[in-house]
């Protein structure tokens, strides 16, 4: 895995990605999950692409259940800009490299 995606926990939830000054996708996955590591590598390179700028998260739904509640996810992946501390963005399902991008650049 890739040294620019950071790993969150329900506990450091608020500190990576609340408190953040830069804003943050959050990608929610499951290790079982098909699509989830379809979009993997694309997340992976957005994070690359997008350093200083732009921090990128993940967070196993398997072993954290309260962020994801909390955020009304039902389907993984879901991936969840935000900004400030809200959330801004939400792609539920795999989606192609070009969209998220587009999605993001309205917010960096």
């Amino acid at each position: 895995m890739s040294s620019h995606l950071i790993q969150a926990t329900d506990a450091s939830f608020e500190q990576e990605v609340l408190n953040s000054s830069l804003p943050v996708l959050v990608d929610f996955w499951a290790p079982w999950c098909g699509p989830c590591r379809m979009i993997a590598p694309l997340v992976e390179e957005i994070a690359e692409s997008h350093k200083g700028q732009l921090k990128v998260v993940k967070m196993n739904v398997d072993e954290n259940g309260q962020t994801p509640q909390t955020y009304g996810i039902m389907g993984i992946p879901t991936l969840i800009l935000f900004k400030g501390g809200q959330p801004v963005e939400k792609v539920v399902g795999f989606e192609s490299k070009a969209k998220l991008l587009e999605r993001i650049a309205k917010h960096v």
